[in-house]
């Protein structure tokens, strides 16, 4: 296996077991070192990954080693083996089960590939030092949604756990969560108790099967099935709430900052009109392509609509995660972006009114099962929508639209 330089193990003496797995996978050159010299070999070496056996005992210089792979760019993975104790933000946990060391390297592998799509970022904004910026301080888990299934009495307390680190969606079936995954930009799936294991084993199954989730952290809460499923980012966490969730916070993380990445590149190839942060036009660009749309409505005939959608300002994260959704179900000839009041705007070309509040309701009603913090909390908007007049213009229709949330708001 190539990569971009060389494979660190640390370990507190002698070489791993696990290392074998490394060797098998052609894997080369591979450095081992112990604790004390760890920090200096990543300065020097500047490896692509770091692997890191954990004992028993608290590793005592883990913590300073975490935080200097967290400051290196492009991102640098750092899977912890084996942990026993709550880890860092950026330490990938790693627990050796049956087929563990066959786990180990596609989990390299899913780590590795997101170090070069960070690579290929960091390249593309060499030009642009305050994009490059923006990419270094954006921390991924502000932003991350975990899907949360499961019907039995720890169901509660996960809400909370995951919810005080992340947006949480619930489902209560393995049919609600199917729903979700194929509406919403999922980040990773908490798979709790209350159904048996040939359920979960067909869910895994279809996940293990489809492009599009085989790389999601799925985390299992409990230790019925081994983890034979090709899910680079399978684990199985035994324990309380609180040890579920911490375990779950570093590979949701790692996936949220990798949807992250390839958001910014489409905004790269986009000439820099897309929001990485949302998927949706920049503001500029919207307003220059919303004043087009209504000229040329204007000239030619057609309907044109706008709606407009008011998150809670108690939830800071309320208005990304609607941008988000939008910008992953809207039609595609329709176009949005995110306001400076918290509220989101979308136009609907070619769409008279009643139509347009039937599209509306629809994309809201997808909005209300993200909870933050709490289960029971809403994050449904309160949605607007006013159509093109002949009398409008660019500007008295945004107007309008205010005007029209002022009323239903009072």
């Amino acid at each position: 296996m190539s990569q971009q330089g060389p494979i660190i193990v640390v370990s507190t003496a002698g070489r791993p077991s696990f290392a074998g797995a490394l060797d098998d996978a052609k894997v080369f050159p591979v450095i081992d070192t112990v604790w004390a010299d760890a920090p200096g070999a990543v300065t020097q070496l500047q490896p692509a990954a770091v692997l890191a056996a954990m004992s028993e005992a608290v590793e005592p210089g883990f913590a300073a080693l975490a935080k200097q792979i967290a400051a290196t760019r492009p991102y640098l993975p750092l899977i912890a083996i084996d942990p026993r104790t709550p880890l860092p933000a950026n330490a990938i946990p790693f627990a050796q089960t049956a087929g563990g060391f066959d786990r180990l390297m596609a989990r390299l592998r899913a780590a590795l590939r997101i170090r070069t799509l960070h690579s290929t970022v960091m390249r593309r904004l060499d030009d642009d030092p305050a994009a490059r910026s923006t990419l270094t301080d954006t921390d991924p888990v502000s932003a991350a949604t975990v899907l949360l299934i499961g019907r039995g009495a720890a169901y509660p307390a996960l809400s909370v756990s995951l919810g005080e680190r992340m947006g949480v969606v619930g489902a209560l079936s393995i049919e609600a969560a199917a729903k979700h995954l194929s509406v919403r930009d999922i980040d990773g799936i908490v798979l709790g108790e209350g159904f048996s294991a040939r359920v979960v084993d067909a869910f895994l199954s279809v996940l293990a099967e489809d492009a599009r989730f085989r790389n999601l952290p799925v985390v299992l809460t409990t230790d019925e099935l081994a983890p034979a499923y090709d899910l680079p980012n399978l684990e199985i966490v035994i324990g309380d709430p609180e040890r579920v969730a911490v375990n779950a916070w570093p590979l949701i993380r790692q996936h949220a900052f990798e949807v992250h990445l390839s958001r910014t590149l489409r905004s790269i190839d986009a000439g820099g009109l897309l929001d990485p942060k949302t998927g949706l036009l920049m503001p500029a660009a919207f307003n220059r392509d919303f004043a087009t749309a209504v000229f040329h409505t204007q000239s030619r005939g057609g309907g044109l609509s706008v709606a407009r959608f008011a998150f809670d300002p108690g939830h800071a994260r309320a208005q990304l995660d609607g941008a988000r959704i939008l910008s992953r179900l809207m039609r595609q000839m329709d176009f949005g972006a995110a306001q400076e009041d918290g509220s989101v705007i979308v136009v609907f070309a070619e769409t008279d009114l009643r139509t347009a509040h039937m599209i509306a309701r629809r994309l809201s009603s997808v909005m209300r099962h993200t909870s933050h913090g709490k289960h029971d909390t809403p994050a449904e908007p309160v949605v607007t929508v006013a159509t093109l007049l002949p009398s409008d213009s660019a500007t008295s229709l945004l107007a309008r639209l205010y005007d029209e949330a002022r009323r239903a708001a009072s």
